[in-house]
């Protein structure tokens, strides 16, 4: 049965896909493919870069509510881009190579993640003061962001504005092959640790007794999904609720908790949702309103109503 809901969320991620590159097509369909294949792509790898970041977050914290969004990693994300744009200025910023930027935005997000999450994992807190730990560090982000706004010339803060928001119409398509690399490491390691994942969903102290070494290996998880963070906050810009949204769908569809089956489930259901919803928008309604928008609602309400269930247990 497992096998069969598999099949047909892959079914569906590929009919997503013909039904972006093929409707509406027209004019020179050679280039017009080239431009919609790259923008496939970078969905694509947004939409498995938050499935398995987020699976693998809920996996490693035993919380099915926490996301690394609701911790608040991707303002740390753009507060690190803001950090760039204080100190090289617009112009140096700019000419900054966009991949070595990339490369360095991602290591420092993996260093202050790992500083930041690991004293919370190590005390054990309970849901209650992840969540609040998670909000004031995502406000603590967001008010360094603003305030290092405030400090730069405007023409320099419109330099990295544009990556505050979530826009799933204009991918950074310039990362695309080097963000590609890093999701398909991240995402091989998340699957041979699938087993290891099993264990860890058990708790820390039977993952302990069961030979898992607890702080390395989520240590070395941690830097997984700081590094996935990155790549999907690079290409469309922040999304807090639409990793939440698919592991929950991804969970009540294949109903089982098995990281095998679990990991490419939800990252099927992201590409579908990603890919499907923006194809929705862009020739059924005209682009009259944003996806991001509505993932993002959507989200939200998934991520209220598992808070009500959770309080009631």
């Amino acid at each position: 049965m497992v096998d069969r809901r598999l099949l047909g969320l892959a079914a569906a991620a590929l009919a997503a896909a013909a039904a972006f590159l093929a409707i509406g097509l027209k004019g020179n369909i050679a280039f017009v493919l080239e431009l919609r294949l790259l923008k496939l792509a970078a969905l694509a790898q947004v939409g498995v870069a938050i499935a398995v970041s987020t699976v693998v977050f809920q996996t490693v914290t035993g919380n099915r509510i926490l996301t690394p969004s609701v911790m608040g990693l991707d303002a740390l994300y753009l507060f690190g881009q803001m950090l760039m744009v204080f100190l090289l200025g617009g112009v140096g910023y700019v000419a900054f190579d966009p991949q070595l930027k990339f490369a360095i935005e991602v290591l420092l997000l993996m260093a202050l993640a790992c500083a930041l999450l690991l004293p919370m994992l190590r005390r054990r807190l309970d849901m209650g003061l992840m969540l609040l730990a998670g909000v004031v560090l995502g406000v603590l982000f967001r008010s360094l962001h603003s305030l290092l706004a405030r400090l730069v010339d405007p023409n320099e803060f419109a330099v990295a504005q544009t990556a505050s928001f979530a826009n799933f119409n204009a991918v950074r398509t310039d990362l695309l092959v080097f963000a590609a690399v890093v999701t398909a490491v991240a995402v091989i390691v998340a699957w041979r640790a699938r087993h290891v994942l099993d264990v860890i969903s058990l708790g820390p102290d039977t993952a302990t007794g069961l030979g898992v070494g607890w702080t390395a290996t989520v240590t070395g998880l941690l830097l997984l999904v700081s590094a996935l963070v990155a790549v999907s906050t690079a290409l469309v810009g922040p999304v807090a609720f639409f990793g939440l949204l698919v592991a929950a769908l991804a969970e009540r569809i294949v109903a089982t908790r098995r990281h095998g089956v679990l990991l490419p489930a939800a990252a099927l259901v992201g590409v579908t949702v990603l890919v499907g919803g923006q194809t929705l928008f862009q020739h059924a309604l005209g682009n009259a309103t944003a996806l991001g928008v509505v993932v993002e609602f959507v989200g939200g309400l998934v991520f209220l109503l598992l808070l009500v269930l959770g309080s009631r247990k």
